[in-house]
């Protein structure tokens, strides 16, 4: 049983076996887990006027070897399931008026920290072999994320001549595009809470296919996890109605910095021919010597 995504569903079994006092701790974390996933045990048997002590027995008789990964799987649950709405009441209630730079910027920092520290090196390792092996690499990201999967596309596309990436507005244009994808191919599928049914769909049907699946999301307990060959953890939080990409943006730039690594000398003279086609034809704005002579 999954801890995250079935532990409502896990109270709610259990309600019967529970002391007088975790009952009054099930009442509340079943109709406001969007709020106590983000309180200390103390400040949660504050609120519900029982002991922490009772908290702490709770979530052991849940499974978990203590409060910190209860008020874990409670955030995997609030990431996953709340709305729009919820999430810009999330921030009022998180965050507030007061210092929100400050405060966002520092959300993105512990996540970025937490991600370098919980990242497995050696599914990152073998992600990027299995790319430089594969006979086609499919990149698909949708909704939010496309951000990211556009920008992945653009540097691979300079590396690789091989990328695919999957530009789509319905699940009928996804498979339509993934349709020839096979056992040597690698895919690379990119989603955050609140999970895109379409990306799931889209890695199950090339993981049928055979192809190597290599994830970019934020948990263990997500739906792309179970299906990866390769998968990459990047933490991302809740601090905004917005996702916090910062983490995830990290770890792709990690990503495309080693497969560059591995093809240093096509790189060198890709860039090389680049740099004349953009001095050439003026791709890029450039400061001239009366520019630079402004102040």
């Amino acid at each position: 049983m999954d801890k995250h995504s079935d532990l409502l569903k896990r109270i709610n079994s259990l309600y019967d076996t529970f002391s007088k006092g975790q009952k009054k701790i099930a009442n509340y974390l079943v109709t406001n887990y969007d709020k106590a996933a983000f309180m200390t045990a103390s400040q949660l048997s504050e609120t519900i006027d029982t002991s922490c002590s009772t908290v702490v027995r709770f979530a052991v008789e849940l499974g978990y070897d203590g409060y910190p990964m209860l008020q874990r799987a409670l955030q995997e649950l609030v990431r996953t399931n709340l709305t729009a709405l919820q999430r810009i009441e999330m921030t009022s209630t998180r965050v507030g008026q007061q210092n929100l730079l400050a405060t966002i910027l520092n959300f993105d920092i512990m996540k970025i920290k937490q991600t370098l520290e919980e990242i497995d090196y050696d599914a990152f390792e073998t992600a990027v072999e299995a790319t430089m092996k594969a006979e086609k690499i499919y990149i698909v990201g949708v909704r939010s994320s496309s951000a990211l999967a556009t920008f992945l596309g653009f540097y691979m596309n300079l590396i690789f001549d091989n990328i695919k990436l999957i530009h789509t507005t319905s699940a009928s244009e996804i498979f339509e595009q993934i349709l020839r994808v096979n056992e040597k191919d690698v895919v690379i599928g990119i989603s955050f809470p609140r999970y895109s049914a379409r990306t799931v769909k889209a890695l199950r049907y090339a993981k049928n296919q055979g192809a190597k699946i290599i994830t970019i999301t934020d948990s263990e307990t997500s739906p792309l996890t179970p299906l990866a060959t390769h998968a990459l953890i990047a933490r991302t939080d809740i601090a905004s109605f917005a996702d916090s990409l910062v983490a995830p943006l990290s770890v792709i730039n990690a990503f495309i910095a080693a497969l560059g690594m591995r093809r240093k000398e096509s790189i060198y003279k890709t860039f090389d021919q680049l740099e004349a086609i953009w001095s050439e034809y003026q791709v890029y704005e450039t400061m001239s010597e009366k520019d630079d002579n402004k102040g």
